[in-house]
């Protein structure tokens, strides 16, 4: 019927069959169902009758908000539970390489290789000898294990002997006292109850017991690896917030301005708006930090900006010591220095003395390295010629500081080095063999061989200025001038010379009352250190004094303002800092009493000699340190490329005549300043130790010993005639 239609289906007929439109007696409840479902969180699930869909949505929102809040939870403490889980194999690692140490020589090997690489012959040496030692042992042991087996057996076999042969001796006894031959092998059925009863209980415990004693094997290996394991997956790691702030920009600069509590300042940097950064100057990179220039609206002082430094370094996320605020040469200008967060903190490279065996040094032209400034550059000081003053707090890295700068000097063989230490506890030590006197002790004795130190130094300074030919040499003294080759005094801890309270022989003929100490003119070593400073410097005779805690009292004004190069780390007061350093370089920007406990080491510097940025008159220096061993290691250096020098109390050469080279010394004159024959006595031997710090005094109580009397005629005197007598008498007593 229907093959004719789908033959040909033009000749079809379609009617349309419409429903007429009835009128609905209710009204139909629906909803729009959008193309793209929304998401529903799994609530789809739910029954619908029952959950409507605002319903719906709400529950897919807070399941959002849920999963945002504890998302960091999960990841944290996902990887918590990792990282103690990695804990375990970890001490597993650490138990395992510990037996291996006990049982093996791969301990040895470590400890073979690294006093290879220190160079410490010794050291190997003894390694090597206790390696074979330990092989030698481990073979042994060996050995006896494989003869341990049939030991055991037979130590198995006789103890079980042993056992049975007791049980049966005491069932014996039993027997007796009873009277019951049964008792006899009571106690060998009670060992056998107690092995049953021992069987039973480890067939009902022993899970229990094994179960336990796992635990706390894993919990052992869990402790082992947390505390001595250092490997861990980065990815378990705990999220390290940085501490780094962000990266200073004008708007931060302006805004910590703003901040500071300065009621102008802040008005008008407000009313100058956007164009307030064009007060700041470019930010460039300086070191380990940053440096920006910022001129000061009128009616603001650069004092106030210095009395702000800690609330400016917090504003700029920094703490106050990795702030520093100096004057900058334009008026009306401060110059801020914003460290990166941390970075002072962090030490700076060894020095060159500890880094480089092949140094060289020359004190007429070289510099002597010191360390870096802020901005991360070398920094050398010119000391030819320069009187030093170095100050701070106790334990701040003074004397390590002034010693780095002696050790670099002792690397030019034509240096002379007269040291005291006053502190005396080793620090000095070193320049033993170095140093043509060496002093150690803190008491009046120690500080009366200091003040006669200095004062040969001004005899040897004196003798210089009465032989030197000005008309020959114009333009003063040349470098290698025999007979005025550089001399260094060297005072440690010299406020205990001030402080000194010793005074001197009494009166009469040779003897000089003056107190050692003090800051007045009756003072001999605050005189001795005058005169050097005066005119030491022209003839090679240079002071070098280092002191703690200034005061007025410990470190005379006349005394600190001859230093050609003055440095200050860590002091408490600004009054202290104007001592250090001279008001000049406080009001040019230098405060080393705003330095912090921190910065143990660094120091502010100013003087001739010493490099400076343009327009600045002093420098933070952050020096190097030198420890005391790797000093001990640098003086045995300069000791091998200088030669051998006696310090004091030592003997380097062969004794000498004294009365024979005095009278040598006399040049045929009838009489002789005595301090002109000291000088002479150092001419004639040179680097002998009894000669180099010889006193006028010291001769006349040595010549004593042989008979010849030193008078002082206005200075003490050395008569030729008596010395002559003296060798006479002594040649009759010699035949």
């Amino acid at each position: 019927m229907t093959n004719q239609h789908d033959e040909d289906p033009q000749d079809a007929t379609v009617v349309p069959l419409r429903s007429e439109a009835q009128p609905t007696p209710g009204v139909i409840d629906a909803e729009i169902v959008a193309e793209t479902p929304r998401p529903t969180f799994n609530t789809r699930r739910l029954p619908v009758p029952h959950i409507s869909e605002e319903t719906r949505l709400r529950m897919a929102e807070q399941a959002v908000e849920l999963r945002r809040a504890s998302a960091p939870y999960v990841a944290t403490g996902t990887k918590s539970a990792l990282r103690h889980a990695l804990y375990i194999p970890a001490g597993a690692a650490v138990v395992a390489r510990r037996v291996r140490d006990s049982r093996g020589t791969s301990r040895y090997e470590r400890l073979l290789r690294a006093a290879e690489a220190q160079g410490d012959w010794d050291r190997l040496g003894e390694w090597e000898e206790r390696e074979a030692r330990a092989r030698r042992e481990r073979h042994e042991r060996h050995m006896d294990w494989l003869k341990a087996p049939a030991h055991l057996a037979k130590a198995v076999a006789v103890c079980a002997a042993s056992g049975v042969g007791l049980l049966l001796a005491l069932g014996v006894v039993l027997a007796v006292a009873d009277g019951d031959a049964g008792m006899v092998l009571e106690p060998i059925g009670a060992a056998i109850d107690t092995i049953r009863w021992l069987w039973w209980f480890a067939t009902a415990y022993g899970a229990l017991l094994l179960t336990g004693g796992l635990g706390l094997g894993v919990l052992y290996l869990w402790d082992q690896g947390r505390k001595h394991s250092t490997w861990e997956p980065r990815w378990v790691q705990p999220v390290q917030r940085s501490s780094e702030g962000e990266p200073v920009t004008p708007h931060r600069v302006i805004a910590a301005l703003s901040d500071l509590g300065i009621s102008t300042l802040r008005k008008k940097l407000a009313e100058l708006g956007e164009e307030s950064a064009q007060l700041l100057g470019p930010i460039t990179i300086a070191g380990c930090g940053v440096e920006v220039d910022v001129t000061l609206p009128t009616g603001v002082t650069t004092e106030e900006i210095k009395a702000k430094r800690r609330k400016l370094a917090e504003n700029l996320d920094r703490h106050e010591h990795e702030l520093f605020i100096t004057t900058a040469p334009a008026a009306r200008t401060v110059r801020l220095w914003v460290a990166d967060p941390g970075a002072l903190d962090e030490p700076i490279e060894p020095s060159p003395l500890v880094l480089n065996h092949e140094i060289t040094a020359n004190v007429h032209s070289g510099r002597a390295p010191w360390g870096q400034n802020l901005r991360g550059d070398a920094v050398s000081l010119n000391l030819w010629q320069k009187h030093l003053l170095i100050t701070g707090l106790s334990n701040m890295g003074k004397t390590a500081a002034l010693r780095s700068l002696v050790l670099w000097l002792a690397f030019d063989p034509s240096t002379e080095l007269h040291i005291a230490d006053l502190k005396g506890i080793g620090d000095w030590r070193m320049f033993r063999g170095i140093a043509t006197t060496l002093i150690e002790g803190p008491t009046d004795e120690h500080v009366i061989d200091a003040t006669h130190m200095l004062e040969w130094g001004v005899h040897e300074m004196e003798r210089r200025l009465m032989e030197f030919d000005a008309d020959k040499y114009p333009d003063g003294v040349p470098p290698n001038l025999p007979g005025f080759h550089p001399i260094y005094l060297v005072v440690d801890e010299a406020q205990v010379a001030f402080m000194c309270p010793a005074q001197g022989e009494g009166e009469g003929e040779g003897r000089d009352p003056r107190p050692f100490g003090g800051s007045k003119n009756t003072s001999r070593y605050f005189m001795a250190a005058r005169k050097l400073h005066n005119q030491g410097r022209a003839v090679n005779v240079v002071l070098w004094q280092g002191t703690q805690d200034p005061t007025d009292q410990n470190l005379p004004k006349l005394v600190r303002e001859g230093a050609h190069i003055r440095a200050s780390l860590k002091v408490g007061t600004e009054q202290q800092s104007r001592m250090a350093l001279g008001d000049n370089a406080v009001a040019a920007g230098a405060a080393p009493h705003e330095l912090k406990q921190e910065h143990k080491g660094t120091v502010v510097v100013t003087g001739a000699g010493v490099p400076c940025q343009q327009g600045q008159t002093s420098e933070t220096v952050r020096t190097h340190f030198v420890s005391g061993s790797d000093a001990i290691e640098i003086a045995e250096r300069i000791k091998a490329g200088r030669g051998r020098r006696a310090s004091s109390g030592e003997i380097a050469q062969q004794e000498r005549d004294l009365l024979a080279d005095v009278a040598e010394a006399l040049h045929g004159e009838a009489k002789v300043k005595a301090t002109d024959i000291t000088a002479r006595l150092r001419e004639l031997a040179p680097g002998y130790p009894p000669y180099s710090g010889m006193t006028a005094e010291d001769l006349r109580d040595l010549l004593a010993d042989y008979g010849v009397k030193v008078t002082k005629v206005g200075v003490l005197m050395v008569y030729a005639e008596r010395v002559h007598s003296a060798l006479a008498e002594r040649q009759q007593d010699d035949t």
